[in-house]
C-alpha cells in the first residue's frame, strides 16, 4: 500500500475547512478589535502599583476622597470611594476587573475618535488641516476637548479657509524676511582664481603661466602657489647639521663622499626616481647629525636609508634581498631591518622632506620646459648629494642654482622677472651657490660613479659638457687655485 502524508493541522489549503471551525470563524475587524481589547484591557505595573499604594496607605484614601484630581473618569472615581470605603483589605488577585475594564474602554473610545477626525482631516483644504492640528491641544483620557477646538471646529468652512490664508501669507512673508536677513548677514565666498595673481607677480608672463594650468585639474594651479609656500617653509625642519663630522669619530667627509658614490650607482643600477636619491641622502645626514656611526657600519646606514626612501618614494620598491645582495650580503636582512627600526625611531619618523625636483620642475616651467636645461639641472643638483659644502643651502636654493648654470652654460639667456618669481631666488642670492658648483666641476674628478652616469647619451652627456665649462670659466668666478692641465677629461 502506498505510504499516506499526514497533512499539517496548522497549514490551511482550502477556504471550506477553515470555515468549517466553528471556533476559527473570526472576522478580521473582530480578531482586531479584541486583540485591540485585550491589549488596551490590561493592566499596567504602573496602575498595580498605585492601587495597591492608595489600599495600603491611610492617606491616599483622605486624597481620594476630598476629590484629587487624576486620569480617571467619574465613574472610575465614584468606584474607586467604594473600593476605599471597604474595611477589608483586597488582594490584587481578587480585586474586580469593572474599574479596569470601563477606564481601558473610554481610552479606546478617545482613541477611536481621534482616528476619525485624523481620517477627517484630508476631506479639507490642505492649509486649513495643518493649522487646525496645530491648534488643537492633546485629547486627555477623560475623551473632552478644549474650547478652542469646539470653536474652530464650528466656524464656517468659508471664514476658517480665508483666516488660514491669511495666516498662510504671514508665515511665508515671514519666513522670506528672515532668508534675505540670512543671504544679508552672510560673508561673500572669496575667489579662489584670482587670489594667485594678486599674490603673484604683476608680470604679464607669470600671469599667463598661471592661467594656462587652470583648466588641467593635474596641475591644481588653485593650490600651487600655496603648495610651495608650504614646501619652502618646512626646508628649515628638515636640513641636517653641516659640521656633524665634527662629533664623529671614524667618519670623515671624504667617507661620506665614498659611500654617497657607491649610493648613486646602487640608485643607477635599479633604475629608482630621482626623488629616492635625493630623500636617502637626507636621511643619511640626518641621521649622522643625531647618532655616532662606526666605519664598519656606515655602509648599512647607507643602505637603510635607500630602503627607506625607494618604499617611501617608489611605486614598486626593490625587495630586501637586493639590497643584501648588492652590498655583498655583508649584512643580513634582519640586520637590515632592525637597522630600519632604529634609523625611523631616531627621525621620529618624519620623512617630510621637500624634494629639490619639486622646485626645479616648477622652475623649469618659466623655462617652457627646456629638456636640455632641465637634464644638466639635474647633474648639478646631484652635485650637492656629494659636496658637502652645499648641505648648509636649502633645496629651493639649490634647484634655483642649478637652473642658473644651466642656463647659463646652454646660453638661455638673461634670469628675468619671471624666472625669479618661480625659482623664489635673484640673481645675487644665487650666485655663492653656483661658484661652489663651478669649484667643484672645475677641480679634478673625486667620484667616478657619479660622473660616469651623467657622461652617457641617456643624459645627454651633462658631466663632459659642464666641466668643459666650468674649466674654461673658473677663473671668472674668483677660482684660481685649480691646477686644470691635471684634469684631462678625454
Amino acid at each position: 500500500m502506498p505510504v499516506t502524508r499526514t497533512r499539517n493541522p496548522r497549514s490551511v489549503t482550502n477556504e471550506n475547512d477553515e470555515n468549517s471551525n466553528a471556533t476559527a470563524r473570526v472576522t478580521r475587524a473582530k480578531s482586531a478589535a479584541s486583540q485591540t481589547f485585550d491589549e488596551l484591557s490590561m493592566p499596567t505595573k504602573a496602575l498595580q502599583t498605585k492601587k495597591t499604594a492608595v489600599n495600603a496607605n491611610p492617606a491616599a484614601r483622605k486624597r481620594a476622597a476630598l476629590g484629587d484630581v487624576s486620569n480617571v473618569t467619574k465613574v472610575e472615581a465614584a468606584e474607586t470611594k467604594k473600593s476605599i470605603g471597604r474595611t477589608n483589605l483586597v488582594s490584587k488577585a481578587a480585586q474586580p476587573t469593572g474599574i479596569q475594564k470601563k477606564s481601558t474602554t473610554t481610552s479606546r473610545a478617545s482613541l477611536t475618535k481621534e482616528a476619525n477626525k485624523k481620517a477627517e482631516a484630508p476631506k479639507r483644504s490642505g492649509p486649513g488641516s495643518i493649522v487646525a492640528n496645530k491648534r488643537k491641544n492633546v485629547i486627555t483620557a477623560s475623551n473632552t476637548v478644549t474650547k478652542e477646538e469646539t470653536s474652530v471646529e464650528g466656524e464656517p468652512i468659508r471664514k476658517k479657509l480665508h483666516t488660514l490664508e491669511v495666516e498662510s501669507k504671514k508665515i511665508k512673508s515671514k519666513v522670506s524676511q528672515e532668508s534675505h536677513e540670512f543671504e544679508e548677514a552672510a560673508p561673500s565666498p572669496p575667489v579662489l582664481v584670482a587670489e594667485p595673481e594678486t599674490r603673484a607677480s604683476t608680470h604679464p608672463a607669470v600671469r599667463a603661466l598661471d592661467d594656462e594650468d587652470l583648466d588641467d585639474p593635474l596641475m591644481v594651479a588653485e593650490y600651487a602657489n600655496d603648495i610651495f609656500e608650504y614646501l619652502r617653509d618646512l626646508e628649515c625642519n628638515s636640513l641636517p647639521n653641516p659640521q656633524y663630522i665634527s662629533h664623529q669619530d671614524d667618519v670623515e667627509w671624504k667617507t661620506r663622499g665614498i659611500l654617497i658614490d657607491w649610493l648613486v650607482e646602487v640608485h643607477l643600477r635599479f633604475q629608482l626616481l630621482p626623488e629616492t636619491m635625493f630623500l636617502a641622502v637626507n636621511i643619511i645626514d640626518r641621521f649622522l647629525s643625531e647618532k655616532v656611526v662606526q666605519l664598519d657600519r656606515l655602509q648599512l646606514v647607507g643602505i637603510t636609508a635607500m630602503f627607506i626612501a625607494s618604499k617611501y618614494e617608489e611605486v614598486l620598491s626593490p625587495h630586501i634581498a637586493n639590497f643584501r645582495h648588492i652590498a655583498d650580503d655583508g649584512f643580513t636582512e634582519a640586520e637590515i631591518l632592525s637597522a630600519e627600526r632604529f634609523v625611523l625611531a631616531t627621525l621620529d619618523y618624519d620623512l617630510s622632506y621637500p624634494n629639490p625636483m619639486n622646485f626645479l620642475r616648477r622652475i623649469s616651467k618659466a623655462d617652457n620646459y627646456d629638456i636640455q636645461s632641465r637634464t644638466i639641472g639635474k647633474y648639478l643638483m646631484e652635485i650637492s648629494l656629494l659636496d658637502h659644502r652645499l648641505m648648509a643651502y636649502r633645496p629651493s636654493h639649490i634647484a634655483a642654482a642649478a637652473m642658473y648654470l644651466s642656463r647659463l652654460i646652454l646660453d638661455r639667456g638673461d634670469w628675468d622677472e619671471v624666472l625669479e618669481h618661480y625659482a623664489g631666488y635673484t640673481e645675487d642670492e644665487i650666485l655663492p651657490v653656483v661658484t661652489l658648483m663651478i669649484d667643484y666641476m672645475a677641480r679634478p674628478v673625486i667620484h667616478e660613479a657619479f660622473f660616469k652616469k651623467y657622461a652617457s647619451k641617456r643624459f645627454l652627456k651633462a658631466s663632459i659638457l659642464t666641466r668643459q665649462w666650468s674649466k674654461k670659466n673658473a677663473h671668472l668666478y674668483g677660482i684660481n687655485d685649480i691646477d686644470l692641465a691635471l684634469d684631462e677629461i678625454s
